[in-house]
């Protein structure tokens, strides 16, 4: 065994120290062996700035959990509600008629169904910035309810 041993690392040493090819050969194995620290240095910044960026984006939207209140304007507040209620196209927004001033919402108009009645004032209810709802929305058929302002 320490023949075959002997005979292996003679071998090694011929093809490291040919007088032809050696000098090459002995550069190539020094450069890929100093790449090694440098690949791994490399892949683990990688990685720690994934884990950073990772570790951002989880405290961001821990900190942004909920909208905060916001101060918009009567407009501002009536298009945001626009956007958000009535983004859902099964919803009748041609029926329905909104005013917004000072933040205090009027829902007026007919719809089809009396369980849209609520659900489009929970939807409205939810928009930050709402701050009151007066919800005079009635099905067909049915005389519009008396004006009754509910508070959050």
């Amino acid at each position: 065994m320490t023949r075959l041993r002997w005979l292996a690392l003679g071998a090694l040493g011929m093809f490291f120290f040919d007088p032809r090819g050696g000098r090459r050969r002995r550069n190539v194995l020094r450069d890929r062996v100093a790449a090694v620290p440098r690949r791994l240095r490399r892949r683990l910044a990688r990685k720690a700035g994934l884990v950073r960026a990772r570790a951002g984006a989880l405290t961001a939207k821990a900190t942004h959990l909920r909208e905060r209140r916001k101060d918009w304007s009567d407009e501002t507040l009536a298009d945001k509600i626009r956007s958000e209620v009535f983004r859902d196209p099964t919803l009748p927004k041609g029926a329905v008629n909104l005013n917004v001033e000072d933040g205090r919402v009027v829902l007026r108009g007919e719809v089809a169904e009396p369980a849209l009645v609520e659900e489009l004032e929970r939807r409205v209810r939810d928009v930050v910035g709402v701050r009151e709802v007066e919800n005079l929305l009635h099905p067909p058929g049915s005389e519009a309810p008396e004006h009754v302002a509910r508070s959050r």
